[in-house]
């Protein structure tokens, strides 16, 4: 564990460092730096991991952002915090000497939403992200252009957090900005589960072969 560069966090160096590939992995609210380490090194094989940990409190619980209420958020708030977490990734991208070009992130829940902003609002800084239960929070006034980005959005059809028409609108919005959007539909709920992580993980092959 790291407390400098605004958050506490944990970096896991890439197995081979020739591959210059860096997953930044985002929790869901409660979680910490070590909860989704193992699921990203499934999903990026040999990736560094970049694991920071959410500065916002929810009675105790770790976020990366307030919520006003149960899928209410304050948009100015959320865009903040995502701007908070892009000054630490490049922070990080320095201090670790990483690949600026070759950033995914992977994020579930309330992570998966910062990831999203990230994107929305520096379109450059990420090359993709996985967004596992991911809701729209933050909707841009103007479309940047995330043409060289891709993303792969895992959501649940009985998930009873997040509202199917909320996915929807977030992969429209990608899209509008001309990501390349994989979205897949999953018979659960807010739960991960063992063959979605399968799926993004070939996702994100697919992606390595392109690059």
């Amino acid at each position: 564990m790291i407390e400098d560069l605004g958050f506490v966090h944990r970096f896991v160096p890439a197995e081979d460092s020739a591959s210059g590939e860096t997953l930044i992995v985002l929790h869901g609210t409660g979680g910490n730096e070590d909860d989704l380490v193992g699921i990203g090194q499934t999903v990026a094989p040999g990736a560094a991991i970049l694991s920071p940990r959410g500065n916002v409190l929810e009675n105790g619980a770790p976020r990366f952002f307030k919520r006003l209420a149960e899928g209410v958020f304050d948009p100015q708030e959320v865009r903040s915090r995502a701007e908070e977490l892009t000054r630490f990734i490049r922070a990080a991208i320095a201090k670790y000497n990483l690949d600026a070009s070759r950033i995914y992130a992977l994020g579930y829940s309330n992570g998966a939403n910062i990831a999203s902003t990230v994107m929305f609002i520096e379109p450059r800084l990420l090359q993709g992200a996985v967004l596992f239960r991911p809701m729209l929070v933050y909707e841009p006034e103007e479309r940047g252009d995330l043409s060289s980005a891709s993303v792969f959005i895992s959501a649940g059809r009985m998930d009873p957090i997040v509202p199917i028409k909320s996915v929807d609108r977030l992969a429209e919005l990608f899209e509008s900005s001309h990501a390349e959007v994989t979205l897949k539909w999953q018979q659960t709920g807010h739960n991960l589960v063992p063959s979605e992580v399968r799926e993004a993980a070939d996702w994100l092959a697919l992606q390595r072969t392109r690059v």
